[in-house]
């Protein structure tokens, strides 16, 4: 399949459930915020699992490991490493937690598409604006407050199945000031799907949740730590 054939059947799937999403729009309306969510948590993973299947033709396999790492009572902060585009429907359909991510504020020009991240409590980040950037810092840290967990990708770009890249410290804010748990995730596999060969190819792909690393209570000094030990655990799952 061409990559414009995919992105067409997955633009028409959006579609397709645009009757769906208005339901979840309109529980967001009058307020209750609890069965919104409990739709969105049924309906994203459908929707995420349709993506790895049409990119892959249904030949991809994902295998999880350490999901149990993953807190249930409590919003986390997942940092992971990044590969391709294929990394968040890969979360999103493999990990059983709801969850929203930092993405970048182009996306709110797709139609249909920027609705839903709207409701799955994505934070949209302009990242020539400085003024809008500590916006949406504050943005993030009251939505994991809330009880949202979010994804970063502390490489800032792809790697594309090369090397990690220094994760940037300045993504380990939204942890610190939220104090929410770090659940590190290594991603491996996911540029196959698209990265390697420029269009819609299968891969295996493995995914791995490490265990929780508390922000709570730390000092200044073990925070500077943070982001370099985190690294190294999303490294050592890599092939």
């Amino acid at each position: 399949m061409t990559l414009a054939g995919a992105l067409v059947r997955i633009f028409w799937y959006l579609v397709k459930n645009l009757d769906k999403k208005r339901a979840c729009e309109k529980l967001d309306k009058t307020g209750d915020i609890k069965a919104r969510d409990a739709r969105i948590q049924e309906l994203v993973p459908e929707w995420a699992n349709y993506m790895i299947e049409l990119m892959g033709n249904k030949k991809s396999t994902v295998t999880v490991f350490g999901k149990e790492n993953i807190p249930q009572d409590s919003a986390v902060v997942f940092i992971a490493n990044h590969q391709g585009y294929l990394d968040i429907p890969v979360l999103l359909g493999y990990s059983n937690k709801q969850m929203g991510f930092i993405a970048k504020a182009e996306i709110l020009k797709v139609p249909i598409l920027s609705g839903w991240m709207k409701l799955m409590q994505c934070v949209f980040l302009k990242r020539n604006s400085p003024k809008q950037s500590i916006e949406a810092m504050a943005k993030g840290v009251e939505t994991v407050k809330q009880g949202y967990s979010l994804v970063i990708f502390p490489e800032g770009h792809r790697s594309k199945g090369g090397p990690v890249q220094k994760f940037k410290p300045g993504s380990f804010k939204l942890a610190f000031r939220s104090e929410a748990p770090i659940v590190p995730v290594t991603i491996d596999g996911t540029w196959h799907l698209f990265e390697e060969k420029g269009k819609p190819n299968a891969g295996d792909i493995k995914v791995t949740f490490h265990p929780a690393i508390p922000t709570k209570g730390v000092t200044r000094e073990e925070q500077s730590e943070i982001p370099s030990k985190v690294q190294k655990i999303v490294e050592s799952a890599l092939s």
